[in-house]
């Protein structure tokens, strides 16, 4: 569990990321295999494999707490979230590390009509160029949980480079208390693993993302299997936005 008086800070120093399994590192990198196995089976009763948005993005058009721009749907998976904002008017970049992913995500958009540009890779590497930005939305469901400590300044540098001053940075990752791994964030370099992925709570999200103004932070609402959005409580979702420079 990522917290702040006892965590690393945004990087670990270069020692602890040598003891860091590459393997571990699900994200990036060597992690495509791993997540083709996962996304093989397109018929596992996954609740997140279902082509419904999650209830918090719904949520935040409904509201007009975003509105139409650019996204980037980071580790976009089967492209549930990609495709909703898609019709709802964004020009939609999504990322995946996994072909097999990608595949299936450029599947559905196929079937919807839906017009979404999809890139297989690592988005660290690819936001110098595929991935340049500026996004007024940067959207992120459970892929900030896989990262290992040491990649969160990846990922706050990313944020700096490609969200567009005013834009929004929505999140939903693992609650501490819920699901997930709460080792301090030494523990996961002592034991050279993920062990599943990371749990945050509250404070450590807004002690991470401290650059950005929070718009809302809670639980993810739980959602009936029935329900046309996708919601299950282990979540947090979270909305923060990037003030414009002076």
């Amino acid at each position: 569990m990522a917290e702040p008086p006892t965590g690393f800070p945004r990087s670990c120093p270069a020692p602890h990321r040598k003891r860091f399994a590459p393997e571990a590192d699900r994200w990036t990198a060597g992690g495509a295999s791993w997540w083709d196995d996962f996304y093989a089976d397109r018929s596992r009763p996954v609740p997140f494999f279902a082509a419904k948005p999650d209830e918090n993005l719904v949520g935040y058009l409904e509201r007009g707490l975003i509105t139409p721009g650019r996204a980037l749907d980071l580790g976009c998976g089967p492209g549930r979230n990609a495709l909703h904002l898609a019709a709802a008017g964004f020009t939609v970049d999504a990322v995946d590390l996994s072909p097999a992913a990608v595949a299936w995500a450029q599947d559905r958009a196929r079937e919807a009509g839906a017009d979404v540009r999809f890139l297989c890779g690592d988005a660290f590497a690819l936001a110098d160029t595929a991935l340049p930005g500026p996004y007024d939305l940067i959207y992120d469901s459970g892929c900030f949980h896989h990262l290992p400590p040491h990649r969160r300044v990846s990922y706050l540098a990313l944020l700096d480079r490609a969200l567009a001053p005013g834009g929004h940075l929505g999140l939903t990752c693992f609650a501490a208390g819920a699901m997930g791994s709460e080792l301090g964030d030494r523990d996961f370099y002592r034991r050279s693993g993920l062990h599943g992925g990371l749990a945050y709570t509250a404070d450590s999200l807004r002690w991470i993302f401290s650059d950005l103004s929070e718009v809302e932070l809670r639980r993810m609402r739980d959602e009936d299997p029935a329900s046309p959005r996708f919601g299950e409580p282990f979540l947090w979702t979270g909305l923060w936005r990037r003030e414009a420079r002076p």
